[in-house]
């Protein structure tokens, strides 16, 4: 008999490794740089709504997220902002694409138990030679036997990708923190969906919980993921 499951994606950032808290600390970081024209509530609420208006021309990413600063710096000094503001903060971008990996627990045991037994697929939204140099010095891009990365997460990506590197979205699991991105268009695509929730969300990938549908799992981290696959599959 077929098995349920033979396919298993993950995303990347804030799943496999921290990625939101260095957003954060960088919008700090900016806010403080920006003081002077207004309140912190204020300079980040402008530059959500930047970081929404850009996503159609910029995507994800470092890169969409400095330009999405600087845009915002313009608008709170009503275009006098200064050059060394802007020098600034395109040094915190600089130093947020260089930032080191740190992977989350559970993570490499996980992959290494499952991998052989199922195809692992890499699937992250983002830039691409951002996500590139991630991936390669996390050391666990041996461990997937494809690497996807997409403009943007919808029901017809999973379904393509789960056609072209496994057996259909059907026999298919996506993992991931996002349920924007990671758990609802998994399911629209007909495959199983499993939400690793992280401390820290942006405000644009959140969402409601599926509660009620049947192929969406829950875990508080990638540690029970290998038991709950092989219930599963």
């Amino acid at each position: 008999m077929a098995r349920a499951l033979t396919t298993i994606g993950f995303d990347a950032d804030d799943t496999l490794w921290q990625n939101e808290q260095f957003f954060r600390l960088t919008e700090d970081r900016f806010v403080a740089l920006l003081g002077a024209h207004g309140q912190a509530a204020e300079i980040s609420g402008k530059l959500l709504e930047a970081e929404r208006r850009n996503l159609a021309f910029y995507g994800f990413g470092i890169k969409g997220f400095v330009l999405s600063m600087i845009e915002t710096a313009i608008e709170v000094t009503k275009g006098e902002v200064r050059a060394d503001v802007i020098a600034e903060i395109l040094a915190a971008g600089r130093e947020m694409a260089a930032h080191p990996v740190e992977t989350l627990p559970h993570v490499r045991e996980t992959l290494e138990a499952l991998a052989g037994d199922y195809r692992l697929v890499l699937i992250t939204k983002g830039d691409l030679f951002d996500q590139e140099r991630k991936l390669a010095a996390s050391g666990l891009g041996d461990l997937f036997d494809a690497i996807e990365i997409v403009s943007d997460k919808t029901a017809s990506t999973y379904e393509r990708i789960f056609a072209r590197h496994g057996d259909g979205a059907a026999r298919a699991m996506m993992v991931g923190n996002s349920l924007k991105s990671d758990i609802w268009p998994a399911l629209a695509a007909g495959a199983w969906a499993v939400h690793v929730p992280h401390d820290l969300t942006w405000a644009l990938e959140h969402a409601q919980e599926p509660a009620g549908e049947g192929r969406y799992r829950r875990l508080v981290d990638l540690g029970g993921l290998d038991e709950l696959v092989r219930e599963i599959g």
